[in-house]
């Protein structure tokens, strides 16, 4: 029970933040998609 506990404050640690960085990672994309097209990696 303890390694799931920790497991859990390790994984959610600084989620706003990281969910911040990723909607600007989707929107930094949206608009280079409707200006040039996404390659597949992106």
């Amino acid at each position: 029970m303890i390694a799931l506990k920790e497991w859990h404050v390790s994984h959610s640690r600084n989620v706003p933040g990281r969910l911040d960085s990723l909607k600007a990672r989707l929107s930094m994309l949206d608009r280079k998609g409707e200006d040039t097209g996404l390659t597949d990696d992106e």
